[in-house]
This record gives C-alpha cells, sequence and structure tokens, in this order.
C-alpha cells in the first residue's frame, strides 16, 4: 500500500458519446481525485478546441472539485513520432505541441504521448517501420519537443503500450536518457506489461522517471484485447505494485484506464473501478 497515491480515471472508461461535462461530473460522484482527459482529433476537446472552449471545460471540473493531472492523446496511433515519413512525423510533432498547450490550460502536469509504432498488430494496414530507424526517429523528434514541453511546464510521457517498440524497460530506460531532459519520461501503463513483463520490473528500473501510471489489469490466460480485465481480475500484483512505487517515492496520480466501458449500464464501470482501487490503495469504502 501507498497512502501517496492520488486516484484516478482516464477518459476513455466512458462512452465515447458522453459529453466531457458529464464524465467529469461522475468520476467526482464515483470518488475520483482526478479525471485525465483525452485530445482528439475532432469532437469538443480536439485540435481544433480554441481557449474559451478548453477554458470551459476546466471551469466545470474547478466547479465540482476535480482536478484534472494530465491530457492523454490516440493520435500518436495514426500520426507517428517513429514514422518513415517525414510529414507524418511533423505532423505528428505539430499534435504533441497542441497537447502541451491544451494541458497547460487544463491545469494538468503531464501528457500521455504514443510515440508511434514499429508495427502494430490491431490497426489493419498499419505503418511497419524498420527498428532502428523508429527508435532514431523518436529519439529526435523528443528532443525537438522537450523544449517545448519545458516552456508550456507540461511533461511529456512516453506510453508503453503494445507496438512492439520499447519492449523492456531497460530499453525505454535509456531511450529516455538519450533524450535528456527533465521534461521527458514514461507514463507507465501497469497492465501493458504483463504480456510480457512485470510491471514491478518496470517501476524498479525506470524508477524517477516516471511522470504517471495507467492501471489497468491483464489475464496471461486470456488473448490479445480481450484479456484486459476489471481491476483485481487479472495478474497484475497491485500490493507488489503499489509498494514499488512507494519505493521509488512516487506520489502522484494512478489512473485507471478500463477499456472499453460496459457494453450495458457503462456507468458502472466507473464506480466498480473506484472500489477495486479504494481496495488496491488502502482507503475505506461505505465505510468498511
Amino acid at each position: 500500500m501507498n497512502a501517496g497515491l492520488k486516484k484516478g480515471i482516464n477518459r476513455w472508461s466512458f462512452p465515447d458519446d458522453m459529453p466531457a461535462a458529464d464524465c467529469i461530473r461522475l468520476a467526482k460522484r464515483a470518488g475520483f481525485d482526478g479525471i485525465e482527459l483525452a485530445l482528439a482529433e475532432s469532437g469538443e476537446l480536439s485540435l481544433a478546441s480554441g481557449p474559451a472552449e478548453i477554458a470551459a471545460i476546466k471551469r466545470i471540473a474547478d466547479d465540482v472539485g476535480i482536478a484534472i493531472p494530465s491530457l492523454a492523446s490516440g493520435l500518436g496511433w495514426s500520426y507517428g513520432l517513429t514514422s518513415g515519413s517525414k510529414a507524418t512525423r511533423d505532423q505528428a510533432s505539430d499534435i504533441v505541441k497542441r497537447q502541451l498547450e491544451a494541458a497547460a490550460m487544463l491545469g494538468a502536469d503531464t501528457i500521455l504521448v504514443v510515440p508511434g509504432a514499429v508495427g502494430v498488430d490491431f490497426i489493419p494496414g498499419a505503418e511497419v517501420t524498420e527498428y532502428d530507424v523508429a527508435y532514431d526517429n523518436a529519439v529526435e523528434a523528443l528532443r525537438r519537443l522537450a523544449p517545448y514541453a519545458e516552456a508550456a511546464n507540461v511533461s511529456i510521457g512516453v506510453e508503453n503500450v503494445w507496438n512492439k517498440f520499447l519492449l523492456s524497460p531497460l530499453e525505454m530506460r535509456t531511450f529516455l536518457d538519450e533524450i535528456g531532459s527533465a521534461y521527458v519520461g514514461a507514463y507507465l501503463d501497469v497492465g501493458n506489461t504483463v504480456l510480457y513483463g512485470y510491471p514491478e520490473h518496470w517501476i524498479k528500473v525506470l524508477n524517477r522517471r516516471i511522470k504517471k501510471v495507467h492501471f489497468k489489469d491483464y489475464r496471461r490466460g486470456g488473448a490479445g484485447l480481450s484479456a484486459f480485465v476489471d481491476l483485481l481480475a487479472g495478474d497484475v500484483d497491485y500490493p507488489l505494485v503499489t509498494a514499488k512505487l512507494g519505493e521509488i517515492g512516487y506520489a502522484d496520480y494512478v489512473i485507471a484506464e478500463m477499456i472499453p466501458p460496459y457494453r450495458h449500464f457503462p456507468e458502472r464501470i466507473i464506480y466498480s473501478t473506484s472500489g477495486a482501487m479504494d481496495a488496491i490503495l488502502g482507503r475505506t469504502t461505505n465505510g468498511r
């Protein structure tokens, strides 16, 4: 147990068509300290959103008393910093810059960045980039982006995802150290490590490079994306994970990312996830 951890939930845990205001209010009712919003290509919080629209969302969060600790985006799957196409890499960099600007306006201190991919099995027709080329492209792009992050006072968190890239904590550590900026670190998704490793090892190796943490659970006996399950229903050793986070002095947000939401009564996953996180974090729920 790590009493210093704060409890958050990611926007993707809610139905796609639920307005941001409703997501924010539901997260607060369910007992979360913070909500991680997401920047999309279009919609109410998107690349086209202006300062007034972003400020309106922040006001809602302020009014209900919930923090926005970070801003995610899945656009890195389509526009990768790793890409063999310079035009795509330039577009990806512009997206990260926009994400940094929006995060600063929302009061978030970290953005989640999918750096791109060597290849993606679950996206038909996804670009395949040679590993060394992908690595060099991502390092170069993030070195160029680091000053923008520093200027915004918002860290870039590179997430470990199923992209056939940065496959071990040792490689992620070397990658981040090559970039060499205090404003570029890891966004550790503990559930994403289980297919090929152990989250507690990643925590030990990455240490203070970790900017934010996603909580998901994964069942090794399952298959592919369908093996992601509710928190505490999989093989993540959450008592060990929280202990290891405590050992490295991490006392920031742990943010649940539950994908996809339940098919029926999808709001229930918000409450069940809150209860599971209370158990993991040693908080009492309904007096118990």
